[in-house]
């Protein structure tokens, strides 16, 4: 039997105790009472006023040691008399990657350089190419966002060409005065047509000019255009005439010089087919000459059965010829009267009006018109008093006042012929930028629709403002 205590001795259990220093023990045991005013250790996060000396033993140094357990850092002590909380737990990692384009989790390209550890030591990285302007936002309401200049390529956004804009509108302002007894006599301000035979496409127009829209006169220019036989033996006849300026009656001149030669040529439409189509172009020239003599000679009996004045009831007549067959590119000008003929090559205009011999200086005897006597007083001619035989024509026709102008053009792939009247010839001689202007317009593969050929053509000038006729083809 083991002896009995001694009275007074302290009592000794199997359980050894612990220096406060000391970590506590992994064993479970009975809950401890802490002494008062005192922390568990590691957790107040303080350490001992004084560290034990080298040596020392604690009573609980005597019994088995326990190897030492590594606890977490150690954090602010709960509040005496409140229970102690555990710490959050950290957010579980993710176990799969997130979506693209995470830099975290992009491949790197298979020729890429390893990446260093040490993010300095990483090459620069080049810098990002600028990105472009946003667009604008919209402007807040009420208000116009700002325009945009940018630059033409030609001088159509302005309606005219040269330094300076024209004096008159470039919209009709008033009608010409009406006859309700004689309505066919109104000529329409614009007059458009077109057509494509063979190997050529034909664009027409005739527009009244600023000086008579906004006085309100009549249109002095008239424009025909006609088809002639059918198939590869048609003849397309394209005829402009100009009355005299200044004149009551010059759109019914111009505009009967249209219908008369239009009749002439088309009767003897199957003669001068064959005649382009073999280039018998004598024969061409003196059966013309005929036609044109004939159509203004019957203008001039018109003249006289009105009662007017020849010199004003007159017209200049231009007109062309175009063959309906594909092989044949003959093209025929032909006419009388001041206009312009011109050829578009290679993005270059051609003048190529027929040049006629100009009568100048003072008349002389057996040329001309020499007046009935001299300054001296000498007398050319007697009058015995003999009277003149009667004309058969009454009145007898009589020869143009101007010369009569014929040519034949052999036309090339790509190439534009322009007939124009004065009104259109004049500008184009007298200012290079609207020639500029039409050869970039014209010289596109294909050719202009009929609303472009109107638009094109009403392009203005300073200083020219008349009738403008044109009839253009071009040649596939």
């Amino acid at each position: 039997m083991l002896p009995a205590p001694r009275a007074g001795a302290a009592e000794v259990t199997d359980t050894p105790r612990r220096a406060p220093w000391e970590p506590p023990s992994a064993r479970l045991t009975d809950p401890v009472t802490f002494p008062a005013a005192t922390k568990p250790p590691g957790r107040s996060g303080q350490v001992p006023d004084r560290p034990p000396t080298a040596g020392a033993t604690s009573p609980a140094s005597e019994g088995p040691t326990e190897p030492p357990v590594t606890e977490p850092p150690a954090t602010a002590a709960p509040v005496s008399g409140t229970p102690e909380v555990p710490p959050p737990a950290p957010p579980p990692l993710p176990t799969t990657p997130p979506s693209w384009p995470s830099p975290e989790f992009r491949p790197a390209p298979p020729d890429a350089p390893p990446r260093p550890a040490d993010p300095a030591l990483a090459p620069p990285r080049p810098a990002d190419p600028p990105l472009p302007p946003s667009p604008p936002a919209d402007p807040p309401s009420g208000r116009t966002a700002p325009r945009i200049e940018r630059p033409a390529t030609s001088p159509r956004p302005r309606g005219h060409v040269g330094s300076r804009p024209p004096t008159y509108e470039a919209e009709p302002v008033a009608l010409p005065a009406a006859d309700p007894d004689d309505l066919d006599d109104l000529v329409a301000d614009t007059v458009l047509d077109g057509a494509r035979y063979g190997a050529c496409t034909l664009r027409a127009v005739s527009v009244r000019g600023d000086s008579a829209r906004y006085r309100g006169q009549p249109r002095r220019d008239s424009l025909l255009t006609a088809r002639f036989g059918a198939g590869e033996h048609a003849l397309l006849l394209v005829a402009m005439a100009t009355g005299a300026r200044a004149t009551p009656g010059a759109h019914r001149a111009a505009a009967e010089a249209c219908h008369w030669i239009g009749r002439a040529v088309g009767r003897s439409h199957a003669r001068l087919v064959a005649d382009i189509r073999d280039g018998r172009r004598g024969d061409l020239k003196s059966g013309l000459h005929r036609l044109t003599d004939r159509s203004l000679g019957k203008l001039r009996a018109s003249a006289s059965e009105q009662g007017v004045d020849p010199e004003e009831y007159a017209a200049g007549l231009r007109c062309l010829l175009l063959s309906a067959d594909p092989e044949c590119r003959t093209r025929v000008f032909f006419g009388v009267g001041p206009g312009g003929l011109f050829r578009l090559r290679d993005g270059e205009w051609q003048d190529i009006e027929p040049q006629v011999a100009e009568i100048k200086g003072e008349p002389v005897m057996g040329f001309g018109s020499p007046p009935s006597e001299t300054p001296e007083g000498d007398r050319f001619t007697m009058d015995l008093g003999i009277p003149t035989p009667p004309s058969p024509y009454e009145p007898a026709p009589e020869p143009p006042r101007e010369p009569f102008r014929f040519r034949t053009s052999v036309a090339r792939p790509g190439d534009t012929l322009l007939l124009c009247s004065g009104g259109l010839a004049d500008p184009l001689r007298g200012e290079p930028e609207l020639g500029d202007y039409l050869a970039e317009r014209w010289s596109r593969p294909e050719p202009p629709g009929l609303a472009a050929f109107l638009a094109d053509s009403q392009v203005r000038v300073k200083g020219y403002a008349d009738d403008r006729t044109a009839a253009a083809v071009w040649e596939a």
